[in-house]
């Protein structure tokens, strides 16, 4: 017979999570925030915010990142070298 797993066990193999503090005040801001919005506690609030956050801030760093009109002709011009086009 196989030993049960404990419920908290179960939940840190599916996903791992860290603790993040934010001051009280703010908390019970979103607290208030959410209520009736479909979110069921901060922390989920949180979690779609940052998401959304990181994901802008991700793509303007792709974007100012782009390579120059002049970097493009010359990868182009070293790919036809290669013989790749």
């Amino acid at each position: 017979m196989m030993p049960r797993q404990s419920s908290k066990m179960h939940d840190t193999r599916r996903s791992r999570y860290t603790t993040v503090s934010i001051p009280i005040t703010l908390y019970n801001r979103i607290k208030g925030l959410i209520e009736d919005t479909g979110f069921t506690s901060v922390s989920q609030f949180v979690t779609y915010i940052l998401r959304e956050v990181v994901a802008d801030m991700e793509k303007e760093k792709l974007e100012s990142q782009s390579i120059s009109e002049e970097e493009k002709q010359k990868i182009i011009e070293r790919l036809r070298r290669l013989g790749y086009l």
